[in-house]
């Protein structure tokens, strides 16, 4: 009964089941329809310039630019999302190229699939337990992590190393229809991460975490091992990354991972598809929409021929212009 002796029906309750729905003030929705605007003001621009921005070979190659970051950046989200940072990917990328093409030359395929992702467990478990058990920062921990591997790389490497069987090369070049074979690869690494994160334990315990740490321990969450287990899950998506640009290459580069700046890249597609860099909050979706909107803007200043310092202040007005617009939202639901 109101103030007026009027029977007020109580609202229905969602059932704790039913999926939540999907608002434009979604940073999932925005940055997907961000994506979709972005295509179309690049083949709006390009047509004017007198080209063609939408055809076959364009897509595919923007879908082929997407699988590398795609990778790395769905790995990064997994650590993000705890509320950690991995600054070593690109490095580990370029030393798992190196390994992966030598590994080919002398062992075989599956043996240096196996070896790569061994080595990407590795350093994915030795940064976990730099940030959890000595209590380093993960900025830090990573970027220290990042100086071995690069001193490794070029006391070791002068150039492109080993040699990748024509097998394998189809991996990287190979297409299913109009789609690339490697966008499978990343489609399958992209849906098991968001099982992962959404339907299982240890996604829950990542989100707690990244939100809020201290709750998440008294609740009975075991955070460092939480932490590490992210970090792991990131450079394994890594080691992927580095299994596909072998293949592209056709040889390990020592600059494969460097060159594209796959740490600053990654870190800037999981920002862009609205995962807090505090943690607690985002997710693989959201991280897919933002690889996709990078990857189109480069394809449409390659085509326009745009001068790589223009480039690079575009990109970066795109990345705080989102930030901005995600922390306003933030404010206003807080409000």
């Amino acid at each position: 009964m109101n103030a007026l002796g009027t029977a007020v029906r109580p609202r229905p309750k969602q059932a704790s089941g039913a999926p939540a729905r999907l608002r434009l003030s979604d940073p999932v929705v925005g940055v997907w329809l961000a994506a979709l605007g972005v295509t179309l003001l690049g083949w709006i621009v390009v047509a004017a310039r007198g080209g063609d921005f939408l055809t076959l070979t364009n897509i595919v190659a923007i879908l082929q630019n997407c699988v590398a970051l795609g990778l790395v950046a769905v790995g990064q989200s997994a650590v993000i999302l705890t509320g950690s940072l991995d600054l070593s990917v690109a490095y580990l990328i370029s030393l798992g190229t190196l390994v992966a093409a030598e590994t080919m030359q002398s062992g075989g395929v599956v043996t240096a699939v196996l070896a790569v992702l061994a080595l990407s467990a590795g350093v994915g478990l030795a940064n976990g337990l730099i940030v959890t058990g000595l209590k380093v920062n993960a900025f830090i921990a990573t970027l220290g992590t990042a100086f071995i591997l690069r001193g490794w790389i070029e006391d070791n490497y002068t150039g492109p190393a080993g040699k990748v069987p024509a097998s394998f090369q189809h991996l990287g070049y190979d297409r299913i229809g109009p789609v690339p074979v490697s966008v499978f690869l990343l489609a399958a690494v992209a849906v098991a991460m968001w099982l992962i994160t959404r339907r299982t334990r240890l996604g829950h315990h990542m989100y707690a975490s990244g939100g809020d740490e201290h709750a998440a321990r008294l609740s009975g969450v075991r955070t460092r091992r939480t932490v590490v287990v992210a970090h792991i899950l990131c450079s394994l998506c890594v080691g992927a990354a580095a299994l596909f640009l072998a293949a592209r290459l056709g040889a390990g580069a020592p600059w494969a991972g460097t060159e594209a700046r796959y740490d600053l890249e990654s870190i800037a597609a999981v920002v862009l598809g609205g995962t807090a860099l505090a943690g607690g909050r985002g997710g693989v979706a959201g991280t897919l929409g933002g690889v996709l909107v990078l990857a189109v803007l480069d394809s449409v200043f390659n085509q326009l021929s745009v001068d790589p310092f223009f480039k690079n202040v575009v990109r970066g007005v795109v990345i705080i212009a989102a930030v901005a617009l995600y922390a306003r939202r933030s404010t206003r639901r807080t409000a």
